[in-house]
């Protein structure tokens, strides 16, 4: 990644955006994002429509199934 960030959105953005590879920067921003949300999901029901975009999660996902293999 050209200019490093501590801002997971803007990490998982660069990530998905290809303007980054896919690394293990872009998949802990994920997992943090994502953990985040689950915690504001269970303070309110505001919250339970709002997911990570098809792309997001599907970028995480084929890194994922790769890492299992």
């Amino acid at each position: 990644m050209d200019s490093q960030t501590n801002n997971p959105v803007e990490v998982l953005r660069q990530g998905l955006a290809g303007s980054c590879e896919m690394n293990d920067e872009v998949l802990s921003a994920a997992v943090l994002l994502a953990d985040r949300l689950e915690a504001l999901k269970r303070t309110s029901p505001l919250f339970d429509a709002v997911s990570f975009s098809p792309e997001a999660e599907a970028m995480v996902d084929a890194h994922l199934a790769v890492a299992a293999n």
